[in-house]
């Protein structure tokens, strides 16, 4: 199989369609579907999107990952049978309201129930890229390693957008994104992204005795403040920069 022709398939799965349910909706035959879900007809993204825009999945949210995203990262193969025992679990009844509520929230979520997330979920994670007051300006897809992320909850990871070039000495510049990781106590040595004196900074840590730390930038030239530990507030540790050209 092509891999877009295991996304259309297991697609088409999730959504408990046949390959003529399909075919009779994108107003082509079946044996047409057949052969781009077995790989023998080549189809190019547009068509591919096309397809799976008119089985179920919604178009909002394709500008965050495209077909060559999933492609490049997932592997259906593994997906599949989980897909497939899911839509054969017997489902509890629910009354007529509680499935427009259901229909309802369906449509709010967009990709949140599509083939999308069942891909994607236990494989990689859309991690947030925060600036510097916290917010998310936008996502990034990270491998996620039974179950974690460098270690901790994929849940609780995120990337810090570099404000500034304070830390250019440590090969952090303006505009890199570094990959964090929990952590709520100093780490000596790390880089660590920190609240001190009202404001969040990234600094590279020394300890230097039970209640004192040196706070550590180098942009033209190294400097360093001393502080106490109780008065710095731990965020994260930075595991990784990431930087484009």
């Amino acid at each position: 199989m092509s891999r877009l022709g295991d996304l259309i398939r297991t697609e088409r799965i999730r959504q408990k369609m046949t390959p003529k349910q399909v075919a009779r909706k994108c107003g082509v035959s079946e044996s047409y579907i057949m052969a781009v879900e077995a790989g023998t007809r080549i189809i190019g993204d547009d068509q591919a999107r096309r397809i799976l825009k008119t089985i179920g999945l919604r178009q909002q949210n394709e500008a965050e990952f495209t077909l060559d995203d999933i492609a490049a990262t997932v592997d259906l193969a593994q997906v599949q049978p989980a897909l497939a025992a899911k839509a054969a679990a017997p489902k509890p009844r629910v009354k007529e309201a509680e499935k427009v509520a259901s229909t309802e929230e369906d449509k709010e979520e967009g990709v949140a129930g599509s083939i999308w997330l069942d891909a994607l979920q236990s494989v990689m994670k859309r991690v947030p890229v925060m600036n510097a007051v916290m917010k998310p300006v936008r996502y990034k897809l990270v491998p996620v390693e039974n179950g974690r992320i460098e270690g901790a909850n994929p849940d609780k990871v995120f990337y810090y957008l570099a404000p500034d070039d304070s830390m250019r000495g440590f090969r952090i510049h303006k505009g890199d994104i570094v990959l964090t990781v929990p952590a709520n106590s100093p780490v000596d040595g790390a880089v660590m992204l920190i609240n001190y004196n009202e404001h969040r900074y990234l600094r590279k840590i020394k300890i230097l005795n039970d209640r004192q730390i040196l706070l550590q930038s180098y942009d033209r030239e190294y400097e360093q403040e001393t502080a106490d530990i109780s008065e710095v507030g731990f965020l994260s540790r930075c595991v990784q920069v990431t930087f484009e050209l």
